[in-house]
């Protein structure tokens, strides 16, 4: 598509936008702006509802005490054991220890270091849950 056509339709980005390529004048392929268009705003904002339900769910079993504060920034960060394991350098079974309360209360403050470099918040941040998480596309009530 030309680089004029470039569809602007306002979602899921706010006053964000996104790279596309298309075509000027020049019929040379550029990057163009784009505020998104109708078929990618509808499936990001399904991908988001996915989300926003584990998200929910994590937070659910986080308060029951089936969780660690740690399940909470793996879903938040689309990550599972695996992910987590090889970003860190903390071995996938340490990983899924640290997801149990029980696990993430006995952490050594090295492993609590690595995670949050990794999610690049403070170390005490590790460990607080919030009662509710905003999304992306979602407003403050």
């Amino acid at each position: 598509m030309k680089k004029e056509q470039v569809p602007q339709h306002k979602d899921m980005f706010g006053e964000q936008r996104a790279a596309c390529y298309a075509v000027d004048d020049g019929g040379n392929y550029v990057i163009a702006p784009t505020a998104g268009w109708e078929p990618s705003n509808f499936a990001n904002r399904q991908a988001w509802e996915v989300i926003r339900e584990e998200v929910e769910l994590t937070l659910e079993n986080i308060h029951a005490g089936k969780a660690s504060p740690l399940a909470l920034h793996m879903v938040m960060n689309q990550l599972d054991p695996g992910l987590l394991s090889s970003y860190t350098g903390i071995g996938r079974f340490k990983v899924r220890s640290h997801l149990k309360v029980r696990g993430f209360v006995k952490m050594s403050s090295d492993d609590a270091k690595k995670y949050a470099d990794f999610f690049k918040i403070p170390v005490e941040v590790l460990a607080i849950v919030p009662d509710k998480v905003e999304l992306p596309g979602e407003t403050r009530d």
